[in-house]
């Protein structure tokens, strides 16, 4: 269950990251609200996680979600660039989430 609670967390802050952009400085309400909510939901959800997870695993793998989405998202969404310079690191990032959820 804590990795489910985790991996939500994780996806949350996928949410927050990518918000910001559309929160111009939080000067919309809208997206600065859900965007604000999402960072909440993420904490709230990743202190949770780490109550029978391992903290220094649970954060990990919370920052690795995180950054993976958020790369793949900006590359998806706002036509960052997909080279092979940003898409081995971030497979090296997802190899280290599979490691630390068969290792915990």
């Amino acid at each position: 269950m804590a990795w489910a609670v985790l991996f939500t967390a994780g996806l949350l802050e996928i949410g927050w990251a990518i918000g910001l952009k559309y929160t111009e400085g939080f000067t919309r309400p809208v997206p600065s609200v859900l965007t604000l909510a999402s960072m909440i939901g993420s904490i709230v959800l990743l202190g949770l996680a780490v109550k029978s997870l391992p903290v220094g695993t649970g954060y990990a793998v919370w920052t690795g979600i995180g950054t993976v989405g958020t790369a793949l998202l900006g590359i998806a969404s706002f036509g960052e660039p997909a080279t092979a310079l940003r898409l081995i690191p971030i497979g090296l990032i997802m190899s280290g989430i599979v490691g630390l959820k068969l290792v915990t």
